[in-house]
């Protein structure tokens, strides 16, 4: 699904046109719609990877572009023998705490300093290779971006969300509401098994999931 089939869609299933729901109500109600599945479901498709230089006696390092979550961090010894040792996470006064004098060596811990910045305990004693394994706040659907992983894999459960989005906005009935956001669980319920459990597991080895009966 395109992003003019689904303007197109979010007015005729309203029943409502473009001099209410405008370009940018619509790209509103678009926008809410996709953070609501991005915190309901982790999806594959945002999955990412990144790696990293640490410079020694520098403990800050930048998080990448569009970084929502970080899931993991480890850093990287080179060479034939190389090994990965995972960083834990802890609160950013904790790290203030547990290294106030900025004591240098392997680092053990990090934590959010800001938005786009993470810090490092201790501060590294040696220039390391860090890897951030971490969830991407994606593009979303737009006129210029007209097609997304959602629309595409997941265009159902999109359209029922931006239709609840579409109805709370216009005051609509509540059964209407209540309506959309049942078919939005019960989409959204299968999207979250193929993307959280068949995507990640092995049927030989752990078997065949099961949904539990309501």
């Amino acid at each position: 699904m395109t992003y003019a089939e689904l303007v197109q869609k979010i007015r005729d299933y309203t029943e409502v046109d473009s001099n209410v729901l405008t370009a940018t109500i619509v790209d509103g109600i678009i926008e809410n719609a996709e953070f609501r599945i991005l915190r309901d479901v982790d999806s594959d498709n945002n999955r990412r990877y990144a790696t990293a230089d640490l410079v020694a006696s520098q403990r800050f390092i930048d998080t990448p572009e569009n970084l929502l979550v970080i899931r993991s961090a480890q850093i990287v010894n080179g060479g034939s023998g190389s090994t990965r040792n995972f960083l834990q996470y802890r609160d950013v006064n904790f790290i203030s705490e547990y290294n106030p004098t900025g004591a240098q060596g392997l680092p053990k811990y990090y934590s959010y300093w800001d938005e786009n910045t993470i810090v490092l305990a201790p501060t590294p004693d040696q220039n390391y290779n860090m890897q951030l394994n971490y969830i991407l706040n994606p593009p979303g659907l737009s006129s210029t971006n007209t097609t997304t992983y959602l629309s595409t894999e997941f265009s159902n459960g999109l359209l029922y969300a931006c239709l609840v989005e579409a109805y709370g906005f216009l005051k609509g009935p509540a059964d209407m509401i209540q309506y959309y956001e049942g078919k939005y669980k019960e989409a959204v319920k299968g999207f979250s098994i193929e993307q959280m459990g068949r995507r990640r597991r092995d049927e030989y080895s752990d078997g065949t999931p099961r949904l539990s009966k309501q």
